[in-house]
């Protein structure tokens, strides 16, 4: 059983027993989170899609916070002595999925 979830401005493909990295979430490590915006759903039935996930669940708890990797942004501009160096670690909300409920 998978279901296709909406967090963050982008879409997963979770099991029970996943545990992805998500867009920063405002809750704690240890918490519980629900996904409610569900766009498919696929059991013994088949593949849901649609209104007919509207009453669909996934429940995950949070592993940790943190931050990814540093992404060097360099800038340059030959012959014209310009150089701009910056760097960005996105923050990240890793979960684990506990259950699928339709």
């Amino acid at each position: 059983m998978y279901a296709i979830i909406k967090t963050g401005g982008k879409q997963y493909k979770v099991e029970q027993g996943d545990e992805i990295f998500v867009e920063k979430l405002d809750v704690n490590e240890g918490d519980t989170v629900d996904f409610t915006e569900i766009l498919a759903i696929s059991n013994e039935e088949g593949l849901q899609v649609g209104d007919t996930v509207s009453a669909a669940k996934v429940t995950a708890s949070v592993v940790k916070n943190g931050k990814g990797p540093k992404v060097i942004i360099f800038k340059y501009k030959s012959k014209k002595d310009y150089r701009k160096k910056q760097g960005h670690r996105q923050p990240y909300t890793k979960v684990k999925i506990e259950s699928i409920s339709l």
